[in-house]
């Protein structure tokens, strides 16, 4: 498979190696730092990224979210499969509006929702799917990491969306994912010194709650997440700062059954496993566990969010047809 990656910044170190794994050739594009990166890793560099799609079968969108769009449409139109790097697009109608272009020509667009992909994440969805922990009622998920200054985009909230749709989306998108659909929203954000915090509280139509909050803290602050997840018959637990595993608080085991953990062992990079998935389903395999109606929702519930933020209240987001 020929890879065209787009951009040189932070992500693709880790799309890159995971490419490579999968025997794909990589040929990398990006306003600056491409020849670097090329070096880095012993793959081509090229000039334009006309050039960059001449030489691919799949574009991979590696770059600032205000640019998303814009590459994934041309991209699209040069009759190319997609894999983007979320937020798929700012507002969902453009997000809308590739699904459609990509129906069109023929081509698949993938969502970089990695988070899905992360082992407690993954875990956690299949325990409750599998009714271990009975019918979920309180969910509740964190992100905090340092402000991103490396960047002046992300402090513009026109061109990144805020922390609610750069960072707390992959939350509410596993929200989602674990608990299902979502019909009611409302949030509240502080912003002071360089820091910025936001809670969401997620209504979900089965009577669940998801209460997700990120924090974009001083510099040096150590990244962590963690999530609790109560149901009727049990707890499910993960915190980053603690342990990288699984807990499940389910009272005495049940009578005969071996175990009441499963193996939590984290496994291969979820990167790897992610663009394996894209790959499979580009050329005729399974689909992925995370659709581009999925990022679509995402991005709705977060730009819902963002106005709960500004209003103040509540913000209906059902939509009939839409399936968890």
């Amino acid at each position: 498979m020929n890879i065209g990656l787009i951009g040189a910044g932070g992500i693709t170190h880790v799309h890159i190696p995971a490419w490579l794994a999968l025997g794909a050739r990589v040929t990398v594009f990006s306003l600056e730092g491409a020849a670097a990166v090329a070096a880095q890793y012993g793959i081509d560099a090229v000039d334009s990224l006309d050039e960059l799609l001449e030489r691919c079968d799949v574009v991979d969108i590696c770059t600032p979210t205000p640019t998303h769009y814009r590459l994934a449409e041309r991209a699209l139109r040069a009759g190319k499969h997609v894999i983007c790097e979320k937020p798929i697009a700012l507002c969902a109608a453009d997000a809308d509006t590739l699904a459609e272009l990509a129906a069109f020509v023929g081509k698949q667009l993938h969502p970089a929702h990695v988070v899905r992909y992360f082992a407690e994440y993954a875990l956690a969805h299949k325990a409750v799917g599998a009714g271990t922990i009975g019918e979920p009622a309180i969910l509740r998920f964190s992100r905090i990491g340092e402000f991103p200054a490396w960047a002046s985009w992300f402090a513009d909230e026109a061109q990144s969306g805020g922390i609610v749709l750069d960072q707390m989306i992959h939350d509410l998108d596993i929200a989602r994912w674990i608990a299902g659909e979502v019909i009611e929203i409302y949030a509240v954000k502080h912003v002071a010194s360089g820091c910025e915090t936001a809670q969401v509280v997620l209504t979900h139509e089965s009577g669940a709650l998801s209460y997700v909050t990120g924090v974009w803290g001083a510099p040096g602050t150590t990244f962590a997440t963690s999530f609790s997840i109560a149901g009727s018959n049990g707890v499910l637990n993960h915190d980053s700062k603690s342990d990288a595993s699984l807990r499940f608080d389910l009272g005495a085991p049940l009578p005969g059954a071996h175990s009441q953990r499963p193996d939590t062992s984290l496994g291969e990079s979820p990167y790897l496993t992610e663009l394996r998935e894209f790959a499979a389903a580009i050329e005729g395999g399974a689909a992925p566990r995370v659709s581009l109606g999925d990022a679509t929702r995402a991005v709705e519930l977060a730009v819902a969010a963002n106005e709960s933020i500004a209003s103040g209240r509540s913000v209906s987001v059902i939509r009939h047809g839409v399936s968890a």
